[in-house]
């Protein structure tokens, strides 16, 4: 085991130091990434283009204008939940952030519930985003290539693909996530520029942020939209054992992330009420969701512009599920180092130092719903993306919401730490009660979303607490029949295992 530097409490677990690393045969490419292959992990992850081209359009239909003022509030919440997270990341360094997090501030028993629903939420988001690369390369395909084949012949080449770039070294996934990016960024900024130089039919104003489009029923409903749409800037901690000066990386890239998105959604949403008008946009987007941002830059750019936003859409959902796919590799390894699932999972390739058997059972899983949704015959984006994704979302706003009081848990059981009260206490806290109730409101107006009954939301839902009720019996089990490998859980030095 390693030994900490930091003194824990006798009835604690002890956090694994930022600088310490597992032993090699189990071990993740070292010193591999910075700061801003960080940056293109998560903001990759959360897909600007897939989220304002695909996916805020719905926030739009269900919250009206309101929705802009959503990404706002999403993200003033998720920087009070970075400023305890970051902190924590100088001390506890593990590829199942907040399995480790958790672990250390609630209990081990918290940790383990927590990090079975962290990889089924992060796999089944990926999953999902499967359905929105399906359908916009479809469309992509038969409007641009004239190749009119299905959308689930689409999602499983590109499953084929993400499987190969999550084997091979992470830099790899860093490069292409970079390149996917700042073209998606790009392609947005151009239609905001044109909105803003030709004006809308309403002009410019500030109704989305007024109190009566705000707090409404479709506003609390569209909230698992716009916290979802920041979901995968956590993941800078995932890739902290593979950071260069993890405990400053991590960081910085939380709070890069974090802000530019919240300024970027924000002004984007904006951007798109306006090219439409308070007034009509609401209804324009009831009736055709994914088409909203390509009608508008039709009007606003021009033709070759909706061209190339088809293509990067494409791109951007793929660099999506390639962000994803490797987050709940991750989870998965992390998982399997420790024994909690089985020990294969934390096998590395010889060479890429990268957790191949992780990712091939995480394709595989993506093989089998992609499967059973196109042999159910069912809608790509309405079910397969907003199904898995809706749960998804909900378990790591929640996973957020446990891990701020977890901040708080840590802290106040160690006491010797540096950091001030806001850092400490205020800050987690406030983050952790805004993540709560905006989760809970998510879960209760989850049906404006998913445009499903009350027994379809139950059942997308039973899962969460389902697999959290299994991690917790599983690390109360582990103690009363392992009690050293119980202790070592989030801070073991594991043995070698084989390729």
């Amino acid at each position: 085991m390693n030994s900490s530097p930091l003194p824990p409490p006798s009835t604690g677990p002890s956090p694994t130091a930022a600088g310490s690393r597992p032993s090699s045969g189990t071990a993740l490419q070292r010193e591999a990434i910075g700061t801003w292959d960080l940056v293109f992990f998560v903001v990759a992850a959360a897909a600007p283009l897939t989220v304002m081209g695909g996916i805020a359009p719905i926030g739009i239909a269900v919250a009206g204008p309101g929705a802009v003022a959503g990404y706002l509030v999403a993200g003033i919440a998720l920087t009070l939940f970075a400023v305890g997270f970051t902190a924590m990341s100088r001390h506890v360094s593990n590829a199942g952030a907040f399995y480790a997090y958790i672990a250390q501030g609630l209990g081990r028993p918290v940790g383990v519930g927590a990090a079975l629903v962290a990889l089924f939420s992060y796999t089944g988001i990926g999953v999902g985003l499967y359905g929105a690369f399906g359908f916009f390369a479809h469309t992509t395909g038969d409007d641009l290539l004239h190749l009119d084949l299905p959308w689930w012949i689409w999602a499983l080449a590109s499953a084929a693909l993400v499987w190969l770039l999550g084997f091979r070294q992470v830099t790899l996934s860093a490069k292409v996530l970079g390149f996917a990016l700042a073209a998606e960024v790009l392609v947005l900024a151009v239609l905001a520029v044109a909105v803003l130089a030709q004006g809308g039919p309403e002009g410019f104003g500030i109704e989305p942020f007024r109190p009566d489009n705000i707090f409404t029923d479709g506003f609390a409903g569209a909230l698992a939209v716009t916290f979802g749409a920041f979901i995968g800037f956590e993941a800078t901690a995932i890739y902290g054992e593979e950071a260069r000066d993890a405990g400053r990386s991590v960081s910085r890239a939380t709070y890069i992330a974090v802000g530019f998105l919240a300024v970027f959604y924000t002004f984007i949403a904006w951007i798109v009420v306006t090219a439409y008008g308070p007034s009509l946009v609401t209804g324009i987007a009831q009736e055709n969701p994914p088409a909203l941002v390509f009608a508008a830059t039709d009007k606003f750019v021009g033709s070759a512009a909706v061209d190339a936003m088809n293509v990067l859409i494409v791109t951007s959902s793929f660099a999506a599920i390639l962000a994803f796919h490797n987050a709940s590799n991750r989870y998965f390894f992390a998982l399997g180092r420790e024994r909690v699932l089985p020990r294969p999972l934390a096998r590395v390739h010889a060479v890429h130092r990268s957790p191949w058997v992780a990712g091939a059972v995480s394709t595989v899983l993506s093989v089998v719903v992609i499967a059973g949704f196109a042999l159910a015959g069912l809608d790509p984006f309405l079910k397969l993306l907003i199904w898995l994704n809706s749960p998804g979302i909900i378990g790591i706003m929640a996973l957020q919401a446990l891990c701020s009081f977890a901040v708080v848990g840590f802290y106040l059981r160690r006491p010797e730490l540096p950091g001030s009260r806001w850092v400490r206490l205020i800050a987690p806290l406030l983050g952790g009660i805004v993540l709560t109730a905006a989760t809970w409101l998510a879960v209760d107006y989850m049906d404006l979303v998913t445009a499903a009954g009350a027994s379809t939301n139950l059942v997308l839902l039973l899962p969460l607490p389902i697999v959290f009720t299994a991690g917790v019996l599983l690390a109360l089990r582990l103690r009363a029949t392992d009690p050293a490998r119980y202790e070592r859980l989030t801070t073991t030095d594991v043995e070698e295992s084989t390729v």
